[in-house]
């Protein structure tokens, strides 16, 4: 059959240039391997391995360019343009459909690849067979993943220019079957609408930068044991090691940031297993960079050096896997859904696993040992201490992450944390103090041996200012636990020391400050998030002496009808209206400040929380943040009807019953009430006296309006002669219509039918504020934390470009 409008060319020439990229990325990595293993072959494989690597960069930026044409031109006979474009899509979020999916996540994890690959071409020559050999081998796994062909029944990859109409969910359909069916597809079912942020834009291209950055220590680790030279590595390693903290914990931190602007659990790191895996990889390259520098200064830590640097990218592999195998599915809002490659991925992450076992069992007795232990006043020393104490941060993670795996794996059923932030932060917060005091003390100390007294002398100054700022701000914030205070201590001390280090010590010079800066960073992150955590304050309390339900706790939540003001806080707020534009509903919320030498109201600023209509993942609520230099106040709407938006009208005085379950002390919202079940009692009052096979049951239900009026209503669910019969029970006042249709005598709920006149409903919201102080602090410390590392990637890129000059 010959089907209208499609156009086949742009898929063949696709697949075409996956399967390019892969075999011209085989023949570059088996050419590179070789001649770096066999110098004699140099001379005529290099060229030819560069030139492979260079149809396979081509290919891949074709692949990309090409999927970006499709979705631009809205090309729907391609399964994955249709699953993850639309019509009505914004034009800002094209991009952001390429990678919403597993094939273009994995597209743009081997573009990057590409361009680091390319830059150590120009760079680092002396390394390019070893390092883009082993960046070629990578890439033949992330290029198999797309290649969607079966070999013996096993599926290899997925294709992204897979036709609509070969896929599973459309192939039996019976409009698939017709020549036009091209036409009777309406539209894409477009990017999710959880994901339509400017955030996915610019933090998943940032983050998978991140990844294939530890793809480059990892390389040069390997070359180095194929090369059977295992010492000359580090210092060409090193500022790309760097390069990788700094561009890894930007993602990082983007995704904290984005969870903090646009979800609703009210913070910026919720432990998920996804953001953990994610996590685990950047503890080990800061190891790694930090016993990295020891070796440069020492010529110690070496086999730390490669375990790290190795293990950095085996964990990018292994948080790979979890994410998108499914076996995450239960325990992370975000991970992939299972695409049937979890063989593969399995296979990808050991065979890395197998060989950098094997070659670093072949090179061991080539691996320099210590005579000696390092003196404890050496920094050095303080430096290995504080990778342990990564690496135990990192086993802690890692091991609760993968609880389903190793569940899966030796059929365990151990279970998962109930309260999973609480049991993350026993762990993590003695962690990070710690790593504090390290970064406080450690710079003060030289390579080899240091005078004790001297060191001291140098802290003195730094240990009283820090004292007495610690104790201002126990006094100011209140802190009563001694973890919070030893923590904010700890915090305030490595500010402090790694400031007078920059000042005092080094003089202001920045190209020595990353260090420095950095530390300072990671301690202004600890100290917001201790600070904007601790004192986090919920301001929004029912005070109307109506139960808004166990779903709304009162100590958490206000109702506000639309035109009423409310005390909230220090604050009054005014619920004005909504309107919606696109798949968002905007509640606008005005905030006003009393005037007391008047006693007028002025307005202070608007708020505009959010509602996602999303008929795919259920509807999202998207809080909205005024930001101050002191505070944060974050505001999000608990409930609000959507019927008029989800619903279509009709010319029916009332709405179209809705029914609910309810237990005893149940509470369920209408648009002007909220109704409380008392109890649950016989009623045979409509039951004749000799009939045995009928009985009654009433619902005792309070009913509080927005005017805190009450009022009573006992609806009546009867059995006559084995026959269920209920009636209609009307507020008249309130434009309700009730009636009771069932009863589960097993778990004591009953079910009601509630429907609304439509002339009576009142338009009203429950809605969360939180103040968060001080977590400016947080988003300093993670603007720090990038300046600082990038200045550290910076030096160590000079300083090689001088000595490639001078050798």
């Amino acid at each position: 059959m010959k089907y209208i409008g499609e156009q086949l060319i742009w898929g063949q020439i696709g697949s075409g240039l996956i399967f390019t990229a892969f075999i011209s990325a085989l023949f570059a990595a088996i050419l590179y391997i070789i001649s770096t293993v066999n110098e004699s072959k140099a001379t005529w494989m290099r060229p030819l391995a560069r030139k492979f690597f260079t149809v396979h960069a081509v290919a891949v930026y074709g692949v990309f360019f090409l999927l970006l044409y499709l979705i631009f031109n809205h090309r729907f006979e391609y399964f994955y343009v249709w699953q993850h474009s639309s019509l009505t899509m914004p034009m800002h979020f094209i991009l952001a459909c390429i990678w919403e999916g597993q094939e273009g996540s994995f597209l743009l994890w081997m573009l990057w690849h590409v361009l680091i690959a390319l830059f150590i071409t120009r760079r680092n020559k002396h390394w390019e067979a070893p390092v883009v050999g082993i960046i070629a081998l990578v890439q033949v796994f992330l290029a198999s993943m797309l290649l969607g062909v079966y070999v013996f029944d096993y599926k290899i990859g997925t294709n992204p220019f897979s036709l609509l109409r070969h896929h599973e969910q459309f192939a039996n359909l019976p409009f698939i079957q017709m020549p036009d069916y091209l036409n009777r597809i309406e539209d894409g079912r477009g990017l999710n609408p959880l994901l339509q942020n400017y955030w996915m834009v610019i933090h998943p291209p940032t983050l998978f930068l991140g990844f294939a950055s530890t793809v480059v220590p990892f390389a040069f680790a390997i070359g180095s044991l194929l090369r059977k030279n295992v010492s000359d590595w580090v210092k060409p390693a090193l500022p790309y090691t760097f390069f990788g903290i700094m561009i890894l914990g930007a993602g990082i931190l983007m995704g904290a940031a984005w969870a903090y602007e646009a979800l609703s659990f009210g913070g910026f790191w919720a432990w998920d297993p996804v953001e953990n895996a994610s996590l685990v990889p950047w503890l080990t390259l800061v190891g790694a960079g930090h016993v990295m520098l020891v070796y440069l200064k020492r010529q110690r830590a070496l086999i730390s050096t490669f375990v790290l640097s190795i293990l950095s990218f085996l964990l990018v592999l292994y948080s790979t896997f979890l994410t998108r195998s499914g076996i995450l599915g239960e325990t992370s809002v975000h991970a992939f859904t299972d695409l049937g490659m979890s063989g593969q991925l399995i296979f990808y992450m050991m065979f890395f696993v197998v060989l950098s076992i094997v070659l670093l069992v072949i090179n061991w007795k080539k691996l320099p040992r210590e005579n000696s232990d390092d003196s404890m006043t050496s920094r050095e020393f303080w430096m290995f201490i504080g990778m342990l104490v990564l690496c135990i941060s990192a086993v802690q993670v890692t091991f609760t992450t993968s609880i389903p795996v190793i569940n899966k794996l030796f059929g365990l059923k151990l279970a998962p944390p109930v309260d999973v932030k609480e049991h993350f932060n026993s762990w993590q917060i003695p962690i990070a103090m710690i790593l504090c005091l390290l970064m406080a003390i450690g710079q003060f100390f030289k390579y080899k041996h240091s005078e004790v007294k001297e060191v001291f002398r140098k802290l003195m100054l730094s240990i009283i200012v820090s004292v007495a700022i610690t104790i201002a701000v126990v006094l100011a914030l209140h802190f009563r636990s001694v973890h919070y205070i030893t923590l904010a201590f700890a915090c305030i001390f490595s500010i402090v020391a790694n400031a007078d280090y920059f000042f005092r010590i080094i003089k202001g010079k920045l190209s020595f400050s990353g260090a420095s800066i950095a530390h300072i960073g990671f301690a202004f992150i600890i100290m917001g998030a201790l600070i904007s955590n601790a004192n986090s304050r919920i301001i929004s309390q029912n005070k109307l002496n109506i139960d808004l339900g166990k779903d709304f706790p009162n100590n958490e939540n206000i109702m506000l009808a639309k035109g009423d003001t409310l005390q909230m806080g220090k604050y009054f707020v005014t619920y004005t209206g909504r309107e919606k534009k696109g798949v968002n509903v905007y509640f606008n919320i005005d905030y006003f400040k009393p005037n007391h030498k008047n006693g007028t109201l002025k307005k202070a600023f608007t708020l505009k929380p959010i509602i996602q209509l999303n008929e795919r993942m259920g509807n999202s609520a998207e809080p909205a943040t005024k930001w101050f230099p002191d505070k944060d106040i974050y505001t999000h709407i608990t409930y609000a009807n959507l019927d008029e938006f989800t619903k279509q009208e009709s010319a029916e005085e009332y709405d179209e019953p809705v029914e609910h379950e309810m237990a005893t002390g149940d509470t369920l919202a209408t648009s002007n009430s909220l109704i409380v079940l008392k109890r649950i009692a016989k009623d045979n009052s409509e039951v004749a006296i000799d009939s045995f096979d009928s009985f009654g049951v009433k619902a005792e239900l309070e009913v509080t309006d927005v005017n805190k009026k009450k009022h009573e209503i006992n609806p009546v669910f009867l059995v006559k002669d084995r026959m269920a019969v209920s009636k209609n029970y009307f507020i008249d006042e309130l434009g309700l219509k009730i009636r009771f249709t069932g009863l589960n005598p097993e778990d004591g709920k009953i079910k009601l039918e509630i429907a609304e006149k439509k002339a009576n409903k009142r338009d009203f919201i429950i809605m969360k504020a939180i103040i968060f102080p001080h977590i400016n602090l947080l988003w300093t410390g993670c603007v720090l934390l990038i300046l600082g590392s990038w200045i550290s990637a910076v030096k160590r890129f000079k300083e090689n470009v001088r000595y490639a000059g001078k050798s």
